[in-house]
């Protein structure tokens, strides 16, 4: 019900171009331009799929108030992460591992923070490393339109436009590719997508 509600608020439309809506376990990793982002794709994918995977987010949104608590962790299944201050007790990583390893997907923001329409951040390396560890797992590039601009960055009020969600072909690290390159390809494959 909650996806639903998601798809008809946003007017999210999933679009499939570079592969199917298959139960594979994978690692969907999109450009971040809004808190509507991991919602979007979570409610994009098909029940079966929706099941498996679980958002990261960042803890310091998602964690105060019983509300947004309650999404992350009761509807989302989300892994909330600590955006600062890393320390081997508290890597991101780990825990992304830990899902993976029981056979979820993930749904991630390898720009670690929101883009503003008119820039890219660059990717971080949690996305290499977790391709590195687990070559099994497929890697879907997620282009988002629109969500920026339905709740722009410091506002609470949707504004009614339609979004989509457009799922691109796996990638995966080549041999002998090194991380920064690696992490070009990605974002840059999550880019083109915008002209699909």
């Amino acid at each position: 019900m909650i996806a639903g509600v998601i798809r008809l608020i946003t007017g999210a439309t999933a679009r499939w171009v570079g592969c199917a809506p298959e139960a594979k376990q994978r690692i969907y990793f999109a450009n971040h331009v809004s808190n509507l982002d991991f919602p979007v794709i979570w409610a994009s994918l098909p029940r079966e799929l929706r099941r498996r995977a679980r958002p990261i987010g960042a803890r310091d949104y998602w964690q105060p108030g019983p509300v947004r608590r309650f999404l992350a962790t009761r509807v989302f299944n989300a892994i909330l992460i600590d955006r600062t201050g890393f320390t081997a007790a508290n890597n991101p990583l780990v825990a992304m591992e830990a899902a993976l390893a029981e056979g979820s997907s993930l749904i991630i923001f390898p720009e670690g923070k929101r883009a503003r329409e008119d820039e890219d951040n660059p990717f971080k390396p949690g996305l290499w490393h977790l391709a590195k560890k687990r070559p099994d797992v497929e890697l879907i590039p997620v282009h988002l339109a629109n969500l920026n601009r339905i709740l722009p960055k410091g506002e609470v009020v949707l504004v009614p436009l339609l979004a989509s969600v457009t799922f691109g072909e796996p990638i995966a690290p080549l041999a002998g590719e090194d991380k920064p390159t690696f992490l070009d390809r990605a974002q840059r494959a999550v880019a083109d997508l915008a002209e699909r």
